[in-house]
C-alpha cells in the first residue's frame, strides 16, 4: 500500500497499479530493459496488474520473473474492458498507467491517472484524463516509489 497526503487535496491510499503493456512497459512487444527491477521493487507495496490484448505476443514470457497479474483483453472494446477491470479493483484505490486510447478511461476513472510519453507516442485525450503525464515508464514508477515528488506534482 502507498498512502499519499496531498497537501489541500485528496489524499490517496493506493493499493493496486493497472499497467498497460505495449507502448507502456515494452516497445514491440519486448519489456523495456531494467524496468522488471523497478517492477520487482513496487510490487512489494502494490499489486501489479498487466492488462493487454498481447498483439505482439509473448507478454506472459516477458514478465515471467515478476510479481504480476496478466490479464489478456479478449473484446474489441479495450477500453470499456480495462475501466472494468480498474472498477472491479476499486478505482478510489488504484493507479493507472498507459499511453494509448484505450489507456484513457481507465487513467480517468482511477485515483490516480498517468499517461506516459515514449516511442510509442500517447494519444492525446489519454495525456489530458491523467493527473500526471511522465517522459517514460522509468520515472512514473519512481515517483511512486518517492511520493514527495508526486505530492509536489499534485499540491494545490
Amino acid at each position: 500500500m502507498i498512502e499519499i497526503q496531498v497537501p489541500g487535496g485528496k489524499d490517496l491510499i493506493l493499493n493496486h497499479l493497472v499497467l498497460d503493456y505495449n507502448g507502456t512497459l515494452a516497445k514491440d512487444g519486448h519489456l523495456y530493459p531494467k524496468l522488471s527491477e523497478l517492477l520487482t521493487e513496487i510490487s512489494e507495496q502494490l499489486q501489479v496488474h498487466v492488462v493487454t490484448a498481447d498483439t505482439v505476443g509473448g507478454v506472459k514470457k516477458e514478465l515471467e520473473k515478476i510479481n504480476c497479474k496478466i490479464s489478456i483483453l479478449k473484446s474489441k472494446s479495450q477500453d470499456y474492458e480495462k475501466l472494468a477491470y480498474v472498477n472491479t479493483l476499486g478505482k478510489q484505490h488504484t493507479i493507472a498507467i498507459g499511453n494509448g486510447r484505450n489507456d484513457s478511461l481507465m487513467i480517468k476513472a482511477a485515483a490516480l491517472g498517468i499517461a506516459v510519453i515514449q516511442e510509442e507516442g500517447a494519444w492525446g485525450k489519454t495525456v489530458q484524463a491523467a493527473d500526471v503525464v511522465c517522459n517514460s515508464i522509468f520515472s512514473a514508477l519512481k515517483l511512486l516509489m518517492k511520493t514527495s515528488r508526486l505530492k509536489a506534482t499534485l499540491r494545490i
